[in-house]
């Protein structure tokens, strides 16, 4: 992928990853756990940049994808990073080649705007974390989100695409799935993953994919994202590319636009929001 970056980390009790940002702005995300990032400048470039380290940023993380949003951290391209777990825990790096250094920052998981999209079996949650817009957090390049689904849902439909650049219609935008998928006692979850030629592109993928999977997407248009029944999905959007400006616009596929239309209708899955309420138990109604 030419602007897109992607890594995810099993760390061991006690275990750090030793990061190089290189020519990237990345966000530490933890997917379960908490984490300890530590980052400074690199030497040559200390002179250059907004503030030089060495910080710690402290992450409370959470259980899991499932269990709520997290916080997080940025750091600016040309940094050196470590991220270290005490407990251990899984923890995605996503970034995007850029230009611009900003300042490190802490965005607290209080900050994390929540969206309910769609409706009926094409429900989902969207934890925009790192989205473009006003209200969106500061990158340069970088657009990031997570998104969950309910068992037996469409999610990412109607299919759609940001492959091309039309100022103010459609960006163009590389992009990477990274799903986890929960189990059903110890059967493992499953799902599928769907991409298809767009006139700009040739990408096509039909995917099952599983926890740990991901889709790379340089163009084409994508969706759905079919979570199987009784298995929900969660999937990281990475996204990034070459526009002067960092926006997020798409066109839907002209076969399956219309189902915009059925959404006014229906209610939003009530298994949403994450994370879902206990089930009572049997004697807490007698």
């Amino acid at each position: 992928m030419e602007w897109t970056r992607l890594m995810v980390l099993d760390l061991a009790p006690g275990e750090a990853w030793a990061h190089e940002c290189g020519e990237s702005e990345w966000i530490v995300l933890p997917l379960s756990g908490a984490c300890e990032v530590r980052w400074a400048f690199e030497a040559r470039g200390a002179g250059q940049s907004p503030g030089n380290g060495p910080e710690v940023f402290q992450l409370h993380g959470r259980n899991g994808v499932f269990s709520g949003v997290t916080d997080f951290v940025y750091l600016p391209r040309d940094a050196d990073a470590e991220v270290r777990s005490a407990a251990g825990g899984r923890f995605a790096l996503v970034g995007a080649r850029c230009e611009t250094r900003l300042p490190a920052r802490y965005g607290p998981a209080a900050g994390v705007p929540v969206e309910l999209r769609g409706a009926g079996q094409c429900s989902r949650q969207v934890n925009n974390f790192a989205a473009a817009g006003p209200d969106g957090f500061d990158c340069d390049r970088l657009i990031a989100v997570e998104v969950l689904t309910p068992g037996g849902n469409w999610s990412s439909y109607p299919p759609h695409k940001h492959d091309e650049h039309h100022p103010g219609e459609e960006s163009r935008l590389e992009e990477i799935y990274y799903f986890e998928i929960a189990p059903h006692g110890d059967t493992p979850g499953l799902g599928y993953q769907r991409v298809t030629p767009s006139p700009a592109g040739k990408t096509d993928v039909l995917a099952e994919v599983r926890t740990g999977d991901a889709v790379l997407i340089p163009d084409g248009w994508h969706g759905p994202s079919i979570a199987a029944p009784g298995h929900d999905m969660y999937y990281l959007n990475v996204m990034a590319g070459p526009g002067a400006t960092r926006e997020w616009l798409i066109r839907d596929h002209p076969d399956h636009g219309w189902i915009r239309g059925t959404w006014d209708g229906q209610d939003v899955d009530p298994r949403l929001p994450f994370p879902r309420p206990p089930r009572p138990r049997a004697e807490d109604h007698r």
